[in-house]
């Protein structure tokens, strides 16, 4: 089980741990019941708390973030000398979550997408994980919330038996979900994004060589140019740009210079 702090990637504060630690935290605090907000970050969430400081503020108090890209841990071993041999990828996390849930009686709910990937979802996950049990499923409704409706979306979560929340909203709104349902809910809430689709069958994974060497994202460019160009063709080398002031020490990026979030934005 490898844990080497949590470190400072141009002002978001990153978790070098592998899956067997981030498993095992969550798996715990799942069993003592208490909030545990996850988010698995690649590039462009990294790059979306790095621009906006409100979400800077919110990512920062996640109890675990952990590095989903390749590029995420380059950069981390490169800056922070951490030696990861692995990212800790979201859809990876996913699967090892539900088998330990599985193994130890915790049931789990799906919170996000369409009611169509949730079904799908549901019945894979199962398939892939005997004796995973789903308490409950609730798509998105692709707008903000009422504080009546997060209200009865917490409720519903918290009678449903479940005690891990899967939560696939996309970033940045399922951090921001994390952030501010995690503590009403007491139990880990997980935010695992294209897990979703992924395990769900509604997308096609990057081939394991180019996930590899750092090249999903040039997959999903392709699969999806009009969606992703301005995220991966703007934000990847402004990325790389800012790696670099950091490495070699021409900007110093300040994880304190942060701002609260002046209101709840209740994304469901």
């Amino acid at each position: 089980m490898i844990d080497r702090g949590r470190h400072n990637l141009l002002g978001i504060m990153i978790n070098a741990v592998d899956y067997e630690a981030a498993t095992s935290w969550i798996v715990q605090a799942a069993k003592e019941r208490r909030p545990f907000a996850t988010s698995a970050l690649a590039v462009h969430g990294v790059m979306t708390g790095y621009l906006d400081r409100e979400h800077r503020y919110r990512l920062n108090r996640l109890h675990l973030v952990t590095p989903d890209g390749q590029p995420v841990r380059w950069a981390l071993n490169w800056i922070h000398r951490v030696k990861l041999t692995d990212r800790v990828y979201g859809p990876n996390l996913t699967l090892e979550v539900c088998r330990e849930a599985s193994e130890h009686g915790l049931p789990i709910f799906l919170y996000g997408s369409r009611d169509e990937t949730l079904q799908l979802l549901s019945r894979k996950l199962v398939e892939k994980v005997p004796g995973l049990e789903i308490a409950g499923m609730r798509q998105s409704r692709f707008r903000q919330m009422s504080p009546d409706e997060k209200r009865e979306m917490v409720e519903e979560i918290r009678t449903s038996g479940a005690r891990i929340v899967l939560v696939g909203l996309g970033c940045p709104r399922q951090e921001v979900w994390a952030y501010e349902c995690a503590q009403e809910l007491s139990m880990p809430v997980l935010a695992v994004g294209a897990a979703f689709d992924f395990h769900g069958g509604i997308r096609a994974q990057a081939p394991a060589a180019l996930q590899k060497r750092g090249l999903e994202w040039l997959f999903r460019l392709c699969c999806e140019p009009r969606r992703l160009w301005r995220r991966y063709l703007i934000l990847n080398p402004y990325y790389l740009w800012l790696v670099f002031c950091q490495m070699s020490g021409i900007r110093r990026f300040d994880p304190g210079e942060e701002t609260a979030p002046s209101q709840e934005l209740r994304f469901g």
